[in-house]
C-alpha cells in the first residue's frame, strides 16, 4: 500500500527505505528528497567538480536501494551508511584523478650508466692511468694516494715517510703535470671546453 508523499515529513529515513523494499514507491521518492541534496553537497566539497559529485550521489543512492531489501535496523543509520559509501567513492574517484596512464609515466632510471657515458669514462680513466704512469715515482703515488684513495696528508705523509709539507707539494707539482698532459682532451672526455 503506497501512502501519501506529504505524510513522510515525520518518518524516519530507516522507516522510508523498509517502505521502499516493500514496493512504496512514494517513500522512495521522500527519502531520494530528503538525502540526496545532502550527499550531493558532500560529494561536491570533496570532489570540487558538481558532475562528479553527481555521480557520486546518484551511486550511492542506488547502493542503498540495492541493500534495501537486507536493511536491519538495528544496524546502522540509513544517514550514517549513505555518506560512508558516498566517502568512499569521494576517495575511489580521487585516487583515479591522481593515477596516470601508462604511457604518461617515464621509463625509471636503473641507476647504471648508459653505454656512451660508460665508454666516456673507460676512455677518461684510460687516459689518467697513462697520464699518471708519465709522472715521477712520488709524485704519482702522492697523487694517487691522495685524490683517487682519499686518504689525508698526514696519512700519506706517515705512509711514505715524509713530512705534510712534502706531501703537498708532490699532490700539486703532480696535478699541474697531470693538467697539462690531459688539457688538450677536455672534449673528447666530454668536458666541454669551458
Amino acid at each position: 500500500m503506497t501512502m501519501p508523499f506529504d505524510t513522510f515529513s515525520e518518518v524516519r529515513n530507516d522507516a522510508l527505505l523498509v517502505l521502499f523494499a516493500n514496493g512504496d514507491a512514494a517513500a522512495a521518492r521522500a527519502l531520494t528528497l530528503r538525502l540526496t541534496p545532502r550527499v550531493l553537497a558532500f560529494a561536491h566539497r570533496m570532489l570540487d567538480n558538481r558532475a562528479e559529485a553527481e555521480d557520486v550521489a546518484q551511486e550511492a543512492m542506488l547502493r542503498l536501494w540495492k541493500v534495501a531489501r537486507d536493511w536491519r535496523q538495528d544496524q546502522a543509520r540509513v544517514s550514517t551508511w549513505l555518506f560512508r559509501v558516498a566517502a568512499n567513492l569521494c576517495t575511489d574517484q580521487l585516487r583515479r584523478r591522481r593515477s596516470v596512464p601508462l604511457d604518461g609515466i617515464a621509463e625509471p632510471e636503473d641507476g647504471h650508466p648508459g653505454v656512451l657515458a660508460r665508454m666516456i669514462e673507460n676512455d677518461r680513466a684510460l687516459a689518467l692511468e697513462a697520464a699518471l704512469a708519465q709522472l715521477p715515482e712520488r709524485q704519482r703515488q702522492a697523487v694517487i694516494l691522495r685524490h683517487l684513495k682519499r686518504f689525508t696528508n698526514p696519512e700519506i705523509a706517515e705512509m711514505m715517510e715524509i713530512g705534510v709539507k712534502s706531501v703537498e707539494s708532490l699532490t700539486a707539482r703532480g696535478k699541474r703535470s697531470l693538467a697539462v698532459e690531459l688539457a688538450g682532451r677536455r672534449e673528447e672526455f666530454g668536458y666541454g671546453t669551458d
